[in-house]
């Protein structure tokens, strides 16, 4: 009977819980909503250390951290969430920690596949930008799998950027723009055409960023206070609404998430100002 107990008052407890979630978002979409919101998950190692836990729990921590966080995200109607899981330059750090991050990678990467996940309760599509042949083939292989798997679901977007830097992101759109103008060239001149193909454009290389088809973040956080962006997004953030809040990432909830969107929504007018004023002088 006491068990049966314990979990009539876990589901009265969760209902009450979901019904707060409603009517606090519901408030919130009294302001301009954000569409695209992009998080550095910042803090797991300094988290572990703090706790006093083994090497790899703050990240766990951090995964139930993340999943909370999309959950709050979707049910906000956020479309598109973008975390930073693992930057190149992650590679640099001791191999027996890279191993054990890239096997976690992929744990966590098939966990999103189940039937009960948060991916499955909203029909999120996953993406993975950044260059996936430096993964190791495990991790790269649950990434593809996961892409398929969900390539055909309607819901929000989830894009986890993995062995990711912006540089690397910019370096990749110019190489593919330039082979194909080199192509195109090459094909002018085999039909006896000698036609001026013009400069590269900008949007010759947004076509070819990882984040083509995606709109530009409206907020981007780093959680633990730090205020670098890391080599994250920096072409897609010029008008984004820059956040360091000081929890450090496992520790961040739904009170931090609706502060943020709180803060976007008082520099919205400032934001659409000066993106208006750019686009103007454009």
């Amino acid at each position: 009977m006491e068990k049966h107990g314990d979990i009539r008052r876990y589901t009265f407890l969760t209902r009450v819980w979901s019904f707060f979630r409603k009517c606090l978002f519901s408030v919130l979409s009294f302001g301009p909503m954000p569409k695209h919101v992009a998080f550095i998950m910042d803090g797991n190692r300094r988290f572990a250390k703090n706790k006093g836990i083994e090497q790899g729990g703050g990240h766990r921590v951090g995964f139930s951290a993340l999943t909370s966080t999309l959950q709050y995200c979707y049910e906000m109607g956020i479309d598109y969430v973008t975390i930073y899981a693992f930057s190149i330059d992650n590679f640099k750090r001791k191999p027996d920690e890279v191993q054990s991050t890239m096997r976690l990678m992929q744990e966590k990467i098939d966990e999103l596949l189940k039937e009960e996940s948060v991916v499955s309760e909203y029909g999120v599509r996953i993406n993975f930008w950044g260059d996936l042949s430096l993964l190791s083939e495990p991790v790269r292989l649950a990434a593809e799998k996961a892409m398929v798997s969900t390539a055909k679901n309607t819901g929000p977007v989830l894009s986890v950027c993995m062995a990711y830097t912006s540089t690397n992101e910019i370096m990749h759109a110019v190489q593919k723009s330039c082979g194909e103008k080199i192509c195109r060239i090459q094909e002018q001149y085999a039909d006896g055409h000698d036609e001026d193909m013009g400069s590269i454009l900008v949007a010759d290389l947004e076509q070819h960023f990882y984040t083509s088809g995606c709109p530009d973040p409206d907020i981007l956080i780093r959680t633990s206070g730090e205020t670098r962006l890391s080599n994250f997004l920096l072409w897609q953030t010029t008008f984004t609404h820059l956040q360091n809040p000081a929890p450090l990432w496992p520790e961040f909830s739904l009170m931090h998430l609706v502060w943020a969107v709180l803060m976007y929504q008082k520099a919205y007018p400032y934001l659409k100002e000066a993106s208006s004023t750019i686009k103007k002088m454009h």
